[in-house]
C-alpha cells in the first residue's frame, strides 16, 4: 500500500494531498486513488464522476460551484501546471470568505481535495496542462453557478492579469451578489 501524506490548509477540509510516486530511468508510478490510504488518512469520499479538462496557458476556469448538490472534487494535474483556488462559501464556516490558492504540477503531482461547499477555479500556468477531477456529485447545468473570478472583495491573487475566460466566467456575480443571495452580508 503506496503512503500519502496530507496537509491541511487554513481552509476547514481543504487539504493537499501528496502521493508516492516511484520513479526511476523509465519514469514514474503513482496511484491517484486508493480509497484505503485515503480512509486511513480520514478522507472518506465517494466518486460518481470523473472529469479531465485540457487548457492553454493563460485559461482560467472558475469560479465554480454546484448551489443544491454541491461537489467535493479531488484535483490534480498530470500535464503542466496550474494556480488552483478554492473559496469557502459555506455560511456560518470560520473561513467563509477565504480563499487558499496553490500550485499543482506534474512534477509535484500534488492533489488538493476540494469538500462540497467550496468555490474552486483555476488557471493554466504552463502552456498547456491537462486538469483531472474526480467529483462526489454528478454535475447539473441547472444548478451551476459562479462567483467572479478577480472580484476585489475576495481578493484572490492570481499570477494572471488577463486570462482567457468563458463567457459565462466573464460575466459571473460578484462576492457581494453572492452573499445577497444567500441572504447574508
Amino acid at each position: 500500500m503506496a503512503e500519502i501524506n496530507v496537509i491541511k490548509t487554513k481552509i476547514d477540509g481543504l487539504v493537499i494531498i501528496e502521493p508516492s510516486v516511484f520513479g526511476d530511468h523509465r519514469g514514474y508510478f503513482m496511484e491517484t486513488y486508493n480509497k484505503n490510504d485515503m480512509a486511513e488518512a480520514g478522507l472518506t469520499m465517494e466518486f460518481v464522476q470523473d472529469n479531465q479538462s485540457a487548457s492553454t496557458k493563460g485559461v482560467l476556469r472558475g469560479l465554480h460551484f454546484q448551489k443544491t448538490r454541491p461537489q467535493g472534487k479531488l484535483v490534480h494535474v498530470s500535464l503542466g501546471s496550474v494556480f488552483d483556488v478554492a473559496v469557502d462559501i459555506r455560511p456560518g464556516s470560520p473561513s467563509f470568505g477565504q480563499w487558499y490558492g496553490v500550485e499543482l504540477t506534474q512534477d509535484n503531482q500534488w492533489q488538493l481535495w476540494v469538500p462540497p461547499g467550496l468555490a474552486h477555479g483555476f488557471v493554466v500556468t504552463s502552456e498547456y496542462a491537462h486538469f483531472h477531477y474526480k467529483c462526489t456529485e454528478y454535475y447539473c447545468p441547472q444548478d451551476e453557478g459562479a462567483i467572479r473570478w478577480n472580484d476585489p472583495d475576495l481578493g484572490v491573487v492570481w499570477p494572471v492579469e488577463c486570462p482567457v475566460l468563458s463567457q459565462k466566467d466573464a460575466v459571473a456575480p460578484s462576492w457581494r451578489e453572492f452573499q445577497a443571495s444567500l441572504g447574508t452580508r
